[in-house]
């Protein structure tokens, strides 16, 4: 071997081990610093939308009805590069984090230092499931379980100092959460009063009965937010009615001081209807 073989060989043997070592993937709170570092600045004189999107249930369901909600409501709200959505990535289908109750906290605290609070909207969508008399579930087979209380989300929104708020909650007994958050400039809707369950979060399905109806259904229509809720209580009662099961009673409270920024928002509905996305929840096809 030629002296200048040798030394290409032992080169090869120096830099290989650590040219095949991979790059280190991004931590949960890298990859949450970033999306919220790339959110669109608020506008002075516009009532801009911020989204926030989280699945604090592992269970695929929820993960894939967030993601695709984040879709929609960015759409909806006009909050295009005001999204941040946490849920379990799946496959090629990817989120900005993992959906945890710090994850969400941060998601929240973070968008409220780019927004104006007097004059832009927070819009929120949690979807989990729900456990009577104590708040929405978290579950995560590596950040652990535990629940998000009514009080500690009324206490993080409050912390905020953000005046507008939509928070829409799709979880069993979801309705415990109406009285906490509502205020005279917030819209509270939840897929089940406070003593129902509500229905489809089957871990195969795309969707639960909730986000099926409201989400993937009414939000994707021509109308108001309000209307598009009503909607959905009445598509979602007639699918429970022909399954025969105890009806849920979505909930929606809607504060005194809330019809300017609704009104804005709505100015962003959809001109012409948007096909649904995903597959039905499973239990309609029985």
């Amino acid at each position: 071997m030629t002296r200048r073989l040798a030394f290409l060989a032992a080169a090869c043997l120096v830099l290989g081990p650590a040219l095949a070592q991979p790059m280190t993937p991004p931590t949960d709170e890298q990859r949450l610093a970033a999306a919220l570092a790339g959110l669109k600045p608020q506008r002075p004189s516009v009532v801009d939308a911020f989204v926030i999107v989280a699945a604090l249930d592992s269970d695929p369901v929820f993960g894939r009805e967030a993601r695709e909600a984040g879709r929609v409501l960015a759409s909806r709200f006009g909050a295009q590069g005001r999204t941040i959505v946490l849920a379990e990535d799946e496959g090629e289908a990817r989120a900005d984090a993992a959906g945890t109750p710090t994850h969400l906290a941060s998601a929240v605290a973070g968008a409220a230092l780019r927004m104006d609070r007097g004059e832009d909207v927070l819009v929120l969508y949690l979807t989990s499931h729900g456990t009577p008399r104590a708040g929405i579930n978290f579950k995560h087979p590596v950040h652990g379980r535990g629940i998000v209380t009514p009080a500690q989300l009324a206490a993080m929104l409050d912390g905020t100092g953000l005046q507008n708020r939509l928070v829409v909650i799709q979880a069993c007994f979801s309705g415990q959460f109406v009285r906490p958050l509502a205020t005279p400039r917030t819209v509270v809707a939840t897929a089940a009063s406070s003593m129902k369950p509500s229905f489809g979060c089957s871990p195969g399905n795309d969707w639960t009965f909730f986000g099926h109806a409201l989400i993937n259904q009414a939000m994707r229509r021509p109308d108001s937010f309000v209307r598009q809720f009503r909607r959905a209580m009445v598509t979602i009662l007639g699918w429970e009615k022909q399954l025969g099961i105890e009806p849920s009673n979505p909930q929606i409270s809607i504060g005194k001081d809330t019809a300017a920024w609704l009104a804005a928002l709505d100015g962003h509905a959809a001109a012409v209807p948007v096909a649904p996305v995903g597959r039905p929840p499973s239990e309609l096809a029985q």
